[in-house]
């Protein structure tokens, strides 16, 4: 069974995830929001530990806000490794990307990521 037949789009729940957040980074989670849906319309959004998530042929990343950063977590590290150049100039762990409002990751570069994220499932299920 896959993900998209357990976990229904839960579009309500991000954005009121999203609205709980202040202004700045409410907007700096939206339009990593709409990065995700305009690069991989056909993901399933909804909220994984507390947090969104989305979810195209298994999960492909997720974004929450804290108290001096947002980040992004592809869940998958080996992605971390993989575009450690390209993210160089930001603060990365095992499994996420900070960022600021000020200073937001670039639209290309999420874009390249989840799109690798989306390959690796596909691959995965050959």
């Amino acid at each position: 069974m896959t993900m998209a037949a357990t976990k229904p789009n839960d579009t309500e729940g991000v954005n009121q995830y999203i609205a709980n957040l202040p202004i700045e980074q409410q907007i700096a989670l939206e339009r990593v929001r709409q990065i995700i849906k305009n690069t991989v319309p056909e993901a399933v959004e909804f909220i994984s530990y507390k947090m969104p998530a989305y979810h195209c042929h298994g999960m492909i990343g997720g974004f929450a806000a804290f108290k001096n950063h947002c980040s992004f977590f592809p869940w998958n590290a080996q992605t971390i490794i993989d575009f450690a150049t390209e993210l160089k100039d930001f603060k990365t762990s095992a499994g996420t990307i900070q960022f600021t409002p000020e200073k937001p990751l670039p639209k290309e570069l999420l874009q390249k990521i989840l799109r690798y994220r989306v390959a690796g499932n596909l691959e995965k299920k050959k």
